[in-house]
């Protein structure tokens, strides 16, 4: 007896021990919890990795304790495992088994289930502590930490303390309280030892008691712990007995109301019979809600009774994951881009349709290949380790490859190459995705093609052209032969695109562009330039002569007619060479002197070739200079105007004149407008310079009318550009009534390709003249690509013969029939008609007799400054004086 008290004594006294080693237990968490607070507000206010490593050693601590929490209350855990995590946070190894018997065991004691409570409301609010301090370590590291992004996360670690610290103080109380009563338990049982001594057999029997009780109290325990619901049922009635605390979660019923009730009743399948085998169905809540359950059970003899034992687990999760992985299966068959999935050895597990027919082979053929044995490098070579040392790196690679199908064909592919690891980080799988780029690669050649060749005709772009010359020149220079750049510019093209349409102009490029493939000698390359401009290198000469027959060839077949959309059109070219080594060593120097070269043979004769020379790059260099003088002529006042004055022919009488432009350059003195218009035309100025010719002759007609001499009109020059500008005819009027003079003293004339050039606005613009009271003049009519159609139009009032048709008269029988028909037809149209370059008195003669109204030419008058055409018109304006003489003035203007 006396051995059994001190026995009794001794045990006490461990047990005492080893609630001091759960007391120390408790302490260490809380200090733990404490000091990642401290540690994770010092890390967000310095940065310090030193700080980051102090708040992850204490919020393990508090990872390891709650994982033993949570762990115990399984029904088959872990022992050592849990053990020896509390062990390496420094708890007392006498206090481990209590630890983990109250743990488990005396979670509903007195103050014992506060205290767990407690502890388990922090949980959420601990992981956000990682959650932080992850945020801070990236925002660190990136340099993104912010003054305003630490504030406001040391505000949520304060936040998160305000919460945590109560309920950390209010574990420690419990768990102290509940020390101190297994404390006074201790001691009562110490006093009971005592008069157990006296007392054995009570002691026994008490002995005997309490251990049944214990029983009862641990199966009852284990059987409220459970995490699946469980039921004890009657097997003939099929009432419940007895259920858990989790079956009265899941149903919303208490015991007392499961009690006696049909257990079927709880499924919705209530018809379904319960087996002894496993039954998937719903178990239903008393709000309404479906749970999703696997449920087993089995029969046992409980005292004289038969009971079914049944467990109800819920497979939510489980469905969910079946669900995500017929999800992701679905989406891998279901995806355009084939698939792998190997094994750590690169072996095939599974590949995706896709994949079958991107390669042609089935499932079965590829499971255990390596996938890295179908395909090859770009240059044929087996994919390099690199690619592997980049996928265990990086977790990924990705480039192009060349795979093989089944027929043996190759294909171009984009492969894509990831990792998948295991919780040790080593690697189990690798998912290769593969996608067939012969299309992408086409598109990435159709798309080289078009960055180095003219699109509309084929032909090697400018850029394109330099380089392939840059490379015969290297070849040229080995091999000591010449190289010819050849520069075609076809003559009056833009007639073409004015008179037909630019539709039509492309499609006679094309055909330009055929021709000038068709003949191309051996090696030799073809290019266009732009616009209308082509080029074309020629190698392995041993002179630039060697091309003349090559340049005459191209000059007679670009002269042939060529048909387009049913038109027969004709051209000519004009052409020039320029050589290396003679004129010149980069392509950029034989473009130019090529360019300069074409530039005379188009101003000297035209449908012809010339050769470089030094001369013609000084001529090029002096139209730049012309070019860049032009600028600066308007804002210097440089135009000058001269009025040339327009006959009867019945009776000398003055009816007009016409406005011409000439550049009085400083240097190079009086400029004619055929120099300098098209160069105007070029730089975008002509509407500038129009409008300054339009100024000033409004404002010299409104001079002359305050004068007492009035003009009846004057004809003004318009560009094709101007014309068809949509604020033409406003400004026009402005214009007009700012100088105050009358609408029909001002006369426009425009060629007929300006008229081409309006298209749909033709019509309007000229109702619009019309009701303005301006008279349009059809210059230089008959030598370009008439359409009659425009004679009918609103305004048109005159017709002007060219001065190419009057030379000829009256000797020439085809421009006198020509004349003869323009008059005809203008008299007809209700137009008069305006004759050009009169220069003698039998030209005079036949256009008077064949009805032409009027006149201008040397014969009647040169051009003549404002001043002496006003004398003129005084002259006119005086009763009884003669009419302007047949002979031309003695002035050099």
């Amino acid at each position: 007896m006396v051995g059994l008290l001190l026995a009794l004594a001794w045990g006490a006294l461990k047990f005492q021990v080893a609630l001091a080693g759960f007391l120390n237990g408790e302490s260490i968490w809380s200090k733990a919890q404490k000091q990642s607070v401290i540690d994770l507000d010092a890390y967000a206010a310095s940065g310090d990795p030193a700080e980051l490593q102090r708040f992850q050693q204490h919020y393990s601590v508090l990872i390891h304790y709650r994982f033993a929490r949570e762990e115990v209350r399984h029904k088959h855990y872990d022992y050592d495992k849990v053990a020896n995590i509390l062990r390496e946070d420094n708890a007392m190894p006498d206090a481990i088994p209590v630890i983990l018997f109250i743990m488990r065991y005396l979670t509903d004691a007195p103050y014992v289930r506060d205290s767990l409570a407690a502890w388990r409301s922090t949980d959420t609010r601990v992981d956000e502590f990682q959650e932080i301090a992850d945020r801070l370590q990236r925002a660190y590291a990136k340099g993104e930490a912010s003054r305003a992004f630490i504030q406001q996360q040391r505000r949520i670690i304060a936040e998160l303390n305000t919460y945590i610290e109560p309920r950390t103080n209010e574990f420690s109380l419990m768990m102290a309280r509940g020390a101190a009563w297994i404390s006074r338990i201790l001691f009562g049982i110490l006093a009971v030892t005592g008069v157990l001594a006296v007392l054995v057999w009570l002691w026994l029997a008490r002995r005997i008691l309490s251990g049944i009780r214990g029983t009862e109290e641990r199966y009852r325990l284990l059987f409220d712990s459970a995490a699946d619901a469980m039921f004890m049922i009657e097997d003939v009635s099929g009432e419940i007995l007895q259920a858990n605390r989790m079956a009265s979660v899941w149903t919303g019923r208490s015991e007392e109301q499961l009690r006696g009730q049909p257990f079927l009743e709880l499924f919705e399948d209530n018809g379904a019979r319960h087996k002894r085998d496993r039954h998937v169905s719903e178990l239903k809540h008393v709000k309404g809600g479906l749970r999703p359950v696997e449920m087993s059970s089995n029969v046992v003899n409980w005292g004289h009774l038969k009971v079914r034992q049944a467990i109800v687990r819920d497979i939510s999760e489980r469905l969910d994951m079946a669900r995500e992985r017929r999800i992701a299966s679905e989406a891998m068959a279901s995806v355009a881009e084939g698939v792998i999935i190997t094994d750590a050895m690169r072996r095939i597990l599974t590949v995706n349709a896709a994949h079958q027919r991107l390669t042609g082979y089935r499932v079965k053929e590829v499971e255990g290949k390596r996938f890295d044995e179908s395909r090859r490098m770009p240059d044929g070579q087996p994919l390099p380790p690199t690619v592997w040392v980049a996928v265990a790196e990086d977790g990924h690679w990705s480039g192009e490859v060349q795979c093989r199908r089944r027929d043996g064909s190759v294909y171009p592919e984009m492969l894509s190459i990831s990792v998948i690891r295991n919780v040790e980080g080593e690697i189990e799988h690798y998912v290769a995705v593969c996608t067939d780029i012969t299309d992408s690669k086409a598109g990435q050649r159709h798309l080289q093609y078009l960055a180095t060749h003219d699109a509309l005709t084929g032909l090697v772009n400018r850029t394109e052209f330099e380089r392939r010359i840059a490379e015969m020149l290297l070849v040229a220079e080995r091999n000591h032969q010449a190289v010819a750049v050849i520069f075609i510019d076809l003559d009056n093209f833009k007639l073409v695109n004015d008179s037909y349409s630019h539709a039509i102009g492309d499609k006679l490029l094309t055909v330009v562009a055929e021709r000038i493939h068709r003949h191309l000698p051996a090696s030799a390359v073809a290019g266009r330039i732009g616009g209308d401009e082509f080029t074309v290198l020629v190698g392995q000469l041993k002179a630039r002569e060697d091309v003349s027959w090559f340049a005459r060839q191209l000059i007679e077949t670009l002269s042939q007619p060529m048909v387009v959309d049913g038109y027969d059109i004709v051209l000519s070219a004009s052409i020039g060479i320029a050589s290396f080594p003679l004129d010149g060593y980069d392509a950029t120097t034989l473009l130019t002197n090529a360019d300069a070269a074409m530039y005379s043979a188009k101003q000297e004769e035209r449908n012809t070739y010339r050769f470089y020379t030094p001369r013609m790059r000084a001529d090029a260099n002096r139209r730049l200079l012309l070019l860049t003088d032009l600028r600066r002529a308007l804002e210097e006042n440089q135009f000058q105007l001269l009025y040339q004055p327009s006959i009867a022919f019945e009776n000398n009488e003055l009816l007009g004149a016409e406005a011409l432009l000439r550049w009085h350059h400083p240097e190079r003195g009086y400029i004619m407008p055929s120099e300098f218009v098209p160069m105007a035309e070029t730089l975008g100025l002509i509407r500038h310079i129009d409008e300054w010719v339009l100024d000033r002759v409004c404002r010299q007609v409104s001079q002359w009318n305050s004068e007492g001499v009035k003009i009846p009109r004057v004809a003004v020059n318009i560009s094709a550009g101007w014309f068809s500008h949509p604020d033409f005819v406003q400004q026009l009027t402005s214009t007009i009534e700012r100088n105050g003079i009358e609408a029909h003293q001002i006369m426009l004339e425009i060629t007929e390709s300006t008229i081409l050039q309006l298209g749909d606005a033709t019509r309007q613009t000229m109702s619009s003249l019309h009701e303005l009271g301006v008279a349009i003049a059809i210059d230089d009519f008959g030598t370009g690509y008439s359409s009659l159609a425009y004679l009918k139009l609103p305004a048109v009032a005159y017709l002007k013969v060219d001065r190419s048709f009057v030379d000829g008269l009256p000797e020439s029988a085809e421009d006198a029939s020509i004349v003869q028909a323009m008059v005809a037809m203008a008299r007809s149209l209700g137009l008069a008609v305006i004759a050009e370059g009169v220069e003698t008195e039998a030209q005079h003669e036949f256009l008077r007799g064949v009805g032409c109204e009027e006149g201008q030419g040397y014969l009647y008058s040169r051009p003549i400054e404002a001043k002496n055409l006003g004398e003129l018109l005084r002259q006119e304006a005086k009763p009884g004086v003669a009419r302007l003489s047949l002979v031309p003035p003695s002035s050099s203007s």
